[in-house]
């Protein structure tokens, strides 16, 4: 019989980045580009302001991307940055992007790994 063990990671931080629709490609290849193993990417609607903003007059899409990508706390500061500056949410209207502490996470990790890890 096959023996499995859950191996749990508890140094880990969920990054979540919410974008207009069709800049989520830019934001995921920045993280990936700083460290960033994968992203999850689901769609929703933005709540709050729909009227115009700023000077110019433009109207935000309320049609939204939602990015979801787990680091290690030593990763988050660097992936967190490339995000943002990719997403360009220094621009009004152009998104949100905050980090959650993760009590625990599961998933697989190679055996090399683990064994660098411990040892």
């Amino acid at each position: 019989m096959n023996s499995r063990e859950m191996v749990v990671l508890t140094d880990v931080k969920l990054i979540t980045c919410i974008v207009q629709r069709g800049a989520a490609e830019d934001v995921i290849n920045a993280a990936r580009a700083a460290g960033a193993q994968g992203a999850t990417v689901h769609y929703g609607r933005g709540m709050g302001v729909r009227e115009r903003l700023g000077i110019l007059g433009f109207a935000v899409n309320v049609e939204k991307e939602v990015i979801n990508i787990v680091v290690s706390s030593e990763q988050v500061e660097r992936v967190f940055e490339s995000m943002y500056l990719a997403g360009n949410l220094d621009t009004p209207g152009a998104g949100i992007m905050y980090v959650t502490p993760l009590e625990k996470a599961a998933t697989f990790v190679p055996q090399e790994v683990l064994d660098k890890l411990s040892g």
